[in-house]
This record gives C-alpha cells, sequence and structure tokens, in this order.
C-alpha cells in the first residue's frame, strides 16, 4: 500500500515508522528539509515542498497513493491537503488531523475527509478509558463524521455478564466489532459469553452510539442485574 503523509513532524513521523514497519510504502511531505536527516526513517521517500500547492502534490503523483494522511500543526493545511486529493487526484481513502477541537466540525466529506483524528480528543478519550470502567468513550470519528468507534469496558458488577453476544438487544446500527480480553483480541461470534473486565469496541452511527450508552449504562446500574440473559432480539444489530 502506497501512503503519502504530509507533515513530518512527531505524529507523521510515528505514524511512518508504524508503517514502514509493516510493509507499506511510505512518502513524507514537508516543507523543511532538515526533518530527513533527524526523522530516522529508512527507508521513507521525501519530498520537500508546499503540499497546498497543487504542483507538488502532482510531483509526489498523488494519484498513485492508496491513502493520504494530512498530519500537520496545522489545520488549514490540513483541510486543503485532503481537498485536493480527493477532488483533484482521486484518492480513495484520506485522513486529517484535527489539532484544534473547535475545527473538527469542518473534517467531514465536504472537504474531502474520510476519517478525522482529533488528537486531543483521542488523548482524553484514552485518559478516560484507562480511568472510566462502565462508561461509553468515542475513540474515532469514522466516515466523515457518520459513524465512530467506540469502547466500553465491562464492570465485573455488569448485568449481561454471562450473557452471549448474540442474547444481547444491540442497536440495531452498532456493531460489536472486537472484544479485548486479557490483552488478547478476539473477534466476537453470536455464542461469545460477555465476561467482567472485557474491553468492547464497536461500530456505530452517533444516533446509535447514544442508544448504545443508554442500553450500556442501565445495565450495570445496582440493583439492575437479574439472573437470566437478556432475551435474543429479532435483529441484534451483530454483524458476523
Amino acid at each position: 500500500m502506497k501512503v503519502v503523509i504530509v507533515g513530518a513532524g512527531s505524529v507523521g513521523g510515528s505514524i511512518a515508522r508504524e508503517l514502514l514497519g509493516h510493509g507499506h510504502e511510505v512518502l513524507l511531505i514537508d516543507l523543511k528539509p532538515e526533518v530527513i536527516g533527524r526523522s530516522g526513517l529508512p527507508g521513507a521517500q521525501w519530498l520537500i515542498g508546499d503540499a497546498c500547492e497543487l504542483s507538488v502534490l502532482k510531483e509526489a503523483r498523488l494519484n498513485d497513493a492508496d491513502v493520504v494522511v494530512s498530519a500537520s500543526g496545522d489545520d488549514k493545511v490540513n483541510l486543503v491537503v485532503s481537498l485536493l486529493a480527493k477532488t483533484e487526484f482521486g484518492v480513495s481513502r484520506t485522513v486529517g488531523r484535527v489539532n484544534n477541537p473547535k475545527n473538527g466540525w469542518m473534517f467531514d466529506d465536504s472537504w474531502g475527509v474520510d476519517v478525522a483524528v482529533n488528537t486531543p480528543q483521542l488523548m482524553t478519550a484514552l485518559v478516560e478509558e484507562a480511568v472510566e470502567i462502565g462508561d461509553v468513550v468515542r475513540l474515532l470519528t469514522l466516515q466523515a463524521g457518520v459513524s465512530s468507534l467506540v469502547e466500553f469496558t465491562v464492570p465485573y458488577d455488569a448485568a449481561f455478564i454471562g450473557a452471549t453476544v448474540g442474547a444481547i438487544d444491540w442497536p440495531q446500527d452498532a456493531s460489536l466489532v472486537a472484544i479485548l480480553r486479557d490483552q488478547a483480541p478476539i473477534t466476537p461470534s453470536r455464542d461469545d459469553v460477555i465476561e467482567g473486565g472485557d474491553e468492547l469496541f464497536f461500530v456505530t452511527t452517533l444516533a446509535a452510539e447514544d442508544e448504545l450508552r443508554g442500553l450500556l449504562s442501565a445495565a450495570h446500574m445496582p440493583g439492575t442485574a437479574t439472573e437470566d440473559a437478556p432475551a435474543p432480539a429479532a435483529d441484534d444489530g451483530f454483524d458476523g
């Protein structure tokens, strides 16, 4: 996979390092030539120039890129690059870094952004995820703000412990995509039994996220535990 990353700072450099480690082809674009020497990214390709200039993106052959990541520290640059990548080069997937949370509303398909990564929001979510068991935490916004990736850590007194995934009446537009148990990821099936301490990851629409939050919050309130697992629903919203 060919990935073009705009901005070779700490964020862009870290992304590039991970991608190179997984065998992907990476091209970094940055204004400052000195970043090449201090990057420590052997195997990366480089282009020094202003990524907001169409000529620079043409030189980078963006039309051959599978993914364009706009990871600069300037939201205006990230929006312009995402828009040009989509409209001028037909890049199938764009990822935009949101530096100022107040600008997050602009990072959608109208600016050519497929996935917006709000770094401060993500860091806050990870902190909350570490200290708030029993709360739904949004990790990422996907598909230009239409969907999100959320995490829920199952409290040890949750009513649905011992229930199977398929027996829980999940919201229709919320799909359980992974379970993290004892640091090991599990691809969930309808027959998997939920245990206390499980980390549940859902891809959900924003509307269904509120419904999911209500379902999971109510399920671990004191006095809500029952001996019987929730009855299966006609459409449980689970894919797989």
